[in-house]
């Protein structure tokens, strides 16, 4: 074994940025958190009206781009690249060798909406009126390439498709191209735009939403014995990650360590969650070895938790099985309850947010927990927000097709 195997470079956080339901940046973000704001909403456009389910979770602020950009850009693209502006800004806009910088950027469908309104161009207007931008706005490794080409990367660009894993795994991706010695620098996280009339209607006809549209702000229940399903939500998350040495040679704001990532596989349903919670602590047991961590040195989880009555109940039991008894003393909570689902965004975003907890020392409280479902043994932060100590904090990611990631932060 080489000694960069027992000895992995150390991967640090250096950057921040997001656009989603709650604010047009981390900065508004996290004080939408904070407070307890929920970002769902009443949906209000006409395709609405047909359908089971009339509540998401909207972007907070549209997209600060130009005439061309907001031309030639699919929903997700725009976004990524404003959380990726932000994200880089926040860094200090770093000098790198472009052969140096890489972009992992993922998400869960795509260029839906183009792909969408494009079909519908086609079909009422013809062929001719399609845009010619059409196929690269609709690729899944848009939103990748978008931010790859405003940044000039050249050490690689990927987008990872992992459903609502997608964010997390970017992440745990960028983490290992740094260990590798492939990139000093990654810009990675994720980015989601599916509010539409098709993926809402696709969503309900599984079961998977919440349909209290009278009640849009209290629809998003984690681990409440009400819940009822998940709000679909839209937005994007970016961290710029580095190695630690090149962090200190510029001499940059350090704003903490992804310490290490866990992904597997549950090999049970393409939608359905494994109930036993085995594949979940699989990837949390890899997070944990990868970071050189005990279950004792964990103070916090920013939980997967999308208010789906199977789905939190097994991690709630996936938990158990990768922590044990060290389980009792762990804060608990689940963001989703005030941003809504983001789909592949999701865990790009609640990394960027286990990152604030830990360095802020205060843990958001879970929205809407009226009652904990008696199955869920965990310590749930609900009502007030939490302080927290020193220590480390995990985020779950798990996806149709069974996809699992957990990464673990310090600071």
């Amino acid at each position: 074994m080489s000694p960069r195997d027992t000895h992995p470079r150390q991967v640090v956080v250096t950057g921040l940025g997001a656009t989603t339901p709650l604010g047009g940046d981390v900065p508004s973000t996290w004080e939408g958190l904070l407070s307890g704001r929920s970002g769902a909403r009443r949906l209000t456009e006409d395709w609405v009206e047909q359908l089971p389910v009339q509540i998401a979770a909207p972007l907070a602020v549209e997209p600060p781009l130009g005439r061309v950009e907001a031309r030639t850009l699919d929903r997700s693209q725009q976004m990524a690249l404003v959380a990726a502006r932000e994200a880089w800004a926040d860094a200090g806009s770093p000098e790198v060798d472009s052969e140096r910088l890489a972009v992992c950027v993922a998400s869960g469908i795509g260029g839906v909406l183009t792909l969408l309104h494009q079909h519908d161009v086609l079909r009422e207007k013809g062929p001719r009126r399609v845009s010619p931008h059409v196929v690269p706005m609709l690729m899944p490794n848009g939103p990748a390439s978008t931010v790859g080409l405003a940044f000039g990367a050249k050490a690689g660009v990927h987008a990872p498709v992992s459903a609502c894993a997608s964010g997390s795994e970017a992440i745990a991706l960028a983490l290992d191209i740094i260990r590798a010695g492939r990139a000093d620098i990654v810009i990675a996280g994720g980015t989601e735009a599916a509010i539409a009339a098709l993926p809402i209607a696709g969503f309900a006809q599984m079961q998977a939403l919440s349909k209290r549209n009278d009640a849009p702000e209290t629809a998003s229940r984690p681990f409440d014995k009400g819940r009822d399903g998940f709000v679909l939500g839209e937005g994007a998350a970016v961290l710029v990650l580095e190695s630690a040495e090149h962090a200190a040679a510029r001499g940059a704001r350090v704003l903490g360590t992804l310490a290490g990532a866990g992904i597997s596989s549950d090999a049970y349903h393409v939608a359905a969650t494994d109930p036993t919670g085995a594949g979940a602590a699989r990837a949390v047991r890899a997070a944990l070895r990868s970071a050189s961590l005990e279950p004792t040195d964990v103070i916090h989880i920013n939980a997967h938790a999308t208010s789906t009555p199977i789905g939190d109940v097994a991690e709630g039991v996936g938990l158990r099985l990768a922590l044990g008894d060290a389980l009792d003393s762990i804060a608990v909570t689940s963001t989703k309850s005030m941003t809504g689902h983001l789909l592949g965004a999701a865990g790009a975003l609640e990394a960027v947010v286990t990152l604030l907890s830990l360095r802020e020392r205060i843990v958001p409280a879970t929205r809407n927990l009226d009652a904990l479902d008696d199955e869920i043994a965990l310590d749930v932060v609900s009502i007030d927000n939490r302080e927290l100590g020193t220590g480390a904090g995990l985020s779950n990611s798990f996806g149709f097709g069974g996809h699992d990631v957990c990464l673990a932060f310090t600071v």
